[in-house]
């Protein structure tokens, strides 16, 4: 309770300035939308998007996909949101705010990941973050077999990147990556497939100390490297680095710069995460507002 009021408090104290930033300066409000489904337990999907876009200075908007029973140890249900309602939810966003930049998440039945694309195409969006989710952190399928055929088919060709964990490129690939070079064949094959780019999260990747991400935009690899910490508490990392890059695309950054950006954030996320439950705890997203590093 001391850890969530503590949080509220920074909530509140980051809003204050954010304001001052945005309302006083007379500068324009960014805005990203995240496409993604609901965490009940508060650690991942949009509720982790949404900590991200506001401590990073971006106003976040959302387009609930579907709505998971889940806490820190399993995702127990999931209800996926009639496409028709994920649809309206972009409409009423786009037609009204519009997007500075756009995330997706948990897109589970191949309808809703159609109707996605068709809007992107439709409202011409370019800052487009595909963060394709397949397995929770508890390991839990969040996908089908035919709904990531879709996805990759009609997502991936609209998006300026992807963001991939080792676990879910291997199965986008069908082998596993368990080395560098592994991750260097397969961000090559997953170009393949239409993304502006592919980062590579080799964060389960244990030949090496570090925590590497490998960038791919068609010419040469990129790492970001960041010490691996040792903590289970990291339920809603890929939402938050995939949101992180959507907040830094949407506040003008280059993609290289986002990716940087948002790599270091991450990393300090973690580092400042915390236990909740008997699972595995959420990230501290407000750290940058205490002062931590």
């Amino acid at each position: 309770m001391v850890i969530l009021d503590y949080q509220l408090l920074e909530y509140h104290r980051t809003s204050m300035r954010i304001n001052e930033d945005i309302w006083k300066t007379g500068e324009k409000v960014v805005t990203a939308l995240s496409v993604a489904g609901s965490d009940s337990g508060g650690c991942a999907g949009i509720q982790a998007d949404l900590r991200t876009f506001f401590s990073l200075g971006v106003h976040g908007m959302t387009a609930i996909t579907g709505i998971t029973a889940q806490n820190t140890c399993r995702v127990q249900e999931i209800f996926n949101i009639p496409p028709g309602m994920v649809a309206s939810q972009i409409d009423a966003v786009m037609t009204d705010i519009g997007a500075d930049a756009v995330k997706t998440g948990m897109l589970s039945d191949p309808e809703t990941i159609s109707v996605v694309a068709e809007k992107l195409r439709e409202y011409g969006i370019r800052k487009v973050v595909v963060d394709p989710v397949m397995v929770s952190t508890g390991g839990d399928e969040l996908i089908s077999g035919t709904a990531s055929e879709i996805l990759v088919r009609e997502l991936f060709p609209l998006s300026l990147i992807v963001t991939p964990n080792l676990d879910e490129a291997s199965s986008l690939i069908r082998r596993p990556i368990r080395t560098m070079e592994d991750m260097h064949s397969a961000a090559r094959e997953l170009l393949a497939f239409g993304p502006g780019a592919v980062l590579i999260k080799g964060g389960h990747l244990r030949d090496s100390g570090d925590s590497v991400d490998l960038l791919f935009e068609g010419e040469e690899f990129i790492e970001f490297s960041a010490p691996r910490i040792d903590t289970l508490n990291t339920h809603g990392s890929g939402c938050t680095l995939a949101a992180a890059i959507a907040a830094f695309l949407a506040r003008g950054s280059s993609l290289r710069e986002a990716v940087s950006r948002a790599k270091e954030y991450v990393t300090g996320a973690i580092r400042n995460s915390y236990s909740l439950g008997s699972g595995n705890g959420p990230l501290g997203h407000f750290y940058r507002e205490r002062g931590d590093s």
